[in-house]
């Protein structure tokens, strides 16, 4: 038992030692060259601008002229290699193997390989897709790329891929929400948040949305029902009771939400916890593996959502957002080169909807 517990710490040491990147490939000069942040080391002080080489489209792909991008909490974890558990599943455990960022994206299409058929140059489209704090981004036709709806603009689908997507699966996949039942989303004025309050507005949910002084009235003005002050009010301590609960925050215990939750009810755990707590496991997994075994006890389903995505949900959302049912909230704008800003502002957690880089 000793022996293999040393020979396991032996071979993490040497994992740790060996793990490495492709960084190496920047030193040379592009023939064609785009501008894209990359990093080679843990740490957003380790961002940097620099000029790499553009990408070809191959015969299944698509390659957009990045207009915006926007930033996710998905970003800094991989900057910052958090939770620690993160580099064991594949991230890397010293440095970054994939050294690119950013995922949201919307530009116009330049190119498409031979097997392309649904898209021609000059479409507009969004999507998503690794690498796409970049001028350029290659993404398969058949992977998570829509036209963009004509009535919003680049920035605003920019930020729809990741925190729309998220959103629209945790209220109609895993909440299931039925026309009049009480929702409440808890982190109501965040990314995801203020897509899923209009999303379960449009699925006709009765719609409680828990937010700060500051952003009550704007998340009103997306069709909240009710408003809750979380600085006053501690909505796990309310008469109320819910169908479903959309916790984008995990601030609360288990217990605290299972006790306005309807017998029958659901709780969605989305995310929570900043890039600094529990840099180890993170807060949304120690609370995910709570949920699910709690869930084996009580009448209540409890869970965690990891979002997948897709093409038909990127049309699904630009439909929404063409008929005037979804509009993105966009808090703040940022340039390429300020990225590590950028990423910055998303870490402290106060964010009112999206933060967006602009190309244009």
């Amino acid at each position: 038992m000793l022996l293999a517990l040393f020979v396991g710490i032996i071979a993490l040491f040497i994992a740790y030692w060996t793990s490495t990147n492709d960084c190496d490939r920047y030193t040379a000069v592009p023939a064609n060259p785009m501008k894209a942040v990359v990093y080679c080391d843990y740490g957003v002080p380790n961002l940097k601008l620099q000029e790499i080489e553009r990408p070809t489209p191959a015969d299944d792909q698509l390659l957009v002229k990045v207009r915006a991008a926007s930033v996710n909490p998905l970003d800094w974890h991989f900057i910052e290699g958090t939770p620690y558990v993160m580099r064991a599943m594949g991230v890397g455990l010293r440095k970054p193997k994939d050294t690119r960022l950013g995922v949201d994206f919307a530009g116009t299409v330049e190119a498409v390989g031979k097997n392309v058929t649904k898209f021609k140059p000059g479409d507009e489209v969004f999507g998503g897709r690794t690498g796409a704090f970049a001028e350029y981004v290659c993404v398969r036709e058949a992977r998570a790329v829509a036209l963009k709806p004509a009535r919003v603009t680049f920035e605003q689908a920019a930020s729809v891929p990741i925190a729309g997507i998220t959103a629209l699966q945790g209220v109609r996949d895993k909440g299931k929400i039925q026309r009049g039942q009480k929702v409440l989303i808890n982190g109501a004025s965040g990314g995801v948040g203020t897509f899923a309050v209009q999303i379960a507005k449009s699925m006709g949910a009765d719609v409680t949305g828990v937010c700060s002084t500051r952003n009550l009235d704007m998340v009103r003005s997306l069709g909240a029902d009710h408003v809750i002050d979380y600085t006053k009010e501690d909505f796990t301590k309310s008469a109320q009771r819910y169908d479903v609960i959309l916790d984008n925050v995990a601030n609360h215990s288990l217990s605290e939400c299972r006790r306005v939750l309807n017998p029958d009810g659901k709780y969605v755990l989305i995310g929570g916890g900043g890039v600094n707590e529990s840099r180890w496991l993170g807060p949304g997994l120690t609370h995910a593996l709570k949920a699910m075994f709690l869930s084996k006890f009580v009448s209540q389903k409890m869970g965690m959502m990891l979002a997948e995505l897709n093409h038909n949900d990127l049309t699904f959302l630009g439909d929404l957002m063409q008929a005037g049912k979804v509009t993105p909230v966009i808090d703040r704008r940022y340039k390429l080169s300020e990225v590590p800003a950028a990423i910055a502002y998303l870490e402290q957690g106060h964010a009112r909807g999206k933060v967006v880089i602009t190309l244009e």
